[in-house]
């Protein structure tokens, strides 16, 4: 239990179990770590297709995915109303954040901090690619620290909100479709379970992040406008459907060492009295008794005709 004693702590503490919390920690990481607002002041909230791409592949993404598959509990709607209850803490702050992005933008050089932005998504598409390549990578929150220092301009610092409500509209509506891609995949999920590759997915998403910072820096010929992440996302999602996994696995298959029936045209009777088996062997016949398994595949006194076919 939390040692706050507040009783809508406690109350909510109840109500939400540990792979909740763990979803709360997923779909808030984009805000605590810095991710959102580096990419709101890039300009890569400034638009509906951008809204899109930061709340599906910042917010959503293969980790809130994994998480709602694998970690949540309880029936569907239980999980469902514990992805709103997450995203009523969620939202709020993320347009927040959008709406104080101004004052943030009027002390630093946008040009640097920029690529500082686009570092970071590279990043976080190589933790996500690999755990072992993460490990060598520097967190988000550090490379967005030092993009701050770096394009640091004190003199030119004012105090504002977005002068463009639909700014902040944008930035509130890439959390909004973060949280709606976790409740599509809790309404979802025991049809996902069965359907859903969720590594390929995992790569899929980070190759669709490591190509939003080209639309971020506007490399080459690509203007910003084109939906290259969204397109390689979409891919992703068709290369991940994997309908062969919904197959019962508790079936029982002759490959599996299920026992198979037995060959039609074999008549079994049943054993009766006869002759003690011990004594149609002839010890002069063979006088080595342990050559019987070397002579051939039957077992000694018995026939290969009269062994049942299991055996």
């Amino acid at each position: 239990m939390s040692t706050s004693r507040h009783p809508v702590a406690l109350r909510l503490e109840r109500h939400v179990g540990e792979g909740t919390r763990l979803l709360g920690t997923v779909l808030a990481l984009p805000l605590l770590d810095g991710i959102f607002a580096a990419l709101v002041l890039a300009g890569a909230v400034s638009s509906l297709l951008g809204m899109l791409e930061v709340g599906l592949l910042i917010f959503g993404g293969s980790a809130t995915l994994a998480v709602v598959l694998a970690e949540m509990e309880g029936s569907r709607r239980e999980r469902a109303r514990n992805v709103l209850l997450v995203g009523a803490l969620v939202v709020p702050l993320a347009g927040l954040q959008a709406a104080i992005a101004p004052t943030i933008e009027s002390v630093l050089a946008m040009e640097i901090f920029r690529r500082f932005a686009a570092l970071v998504i590279l990043a976080v598409a190589a933790k996500t690619a690999s755990a072992t390549l993460g490990e060598y990578l520097p967190r988000p929150s550090v490379v967005i620290a030092l993009g701050l220092v770096g394009s640091f301009r004190p003199g030119g610092f004012e105090f504002a909100f977005v002068s463009e409500p639909v700014y902040v509209l944008y930035g509130t509506g890439a959390a909004v479709v973060g949280v709606g891609f976790a409740l599509s995949v809790a309404l979802l999920g025991p049809w996902l379970r069965g359907n859903v590759d969720i590594d390929r997915f995992r790569f899929g998403s980070a190759v669709a992040l490591g190509v939003l910072p080209l639309t971020i820096l506007e490399v080459g010929p690509i203007t910003g406008e084109e939906p290259l992440a969204l397109v390689v996302l979409a891919v992703t999602a068709l290369l991940a459907f994997n309908p062969e996994g919904a197959i019962d696995p508790a079936a029982p298959t002759a490959t599996d060492g299920g026992p198979e029936p037995p060959a039609e045209g074999i008549d079994f009777e049943e054993p009766g009295p006869g002759p003690d088996p011990e004594s149609d062997l002839d010890p002069e016949s063979d006088p080595d008794p342990e050559s019987d398994g070397e002579d051939g595949p039957g077992a000694p006194g018995v026939s290969d005709g009269d062994r049942a076919p299991w055996l």
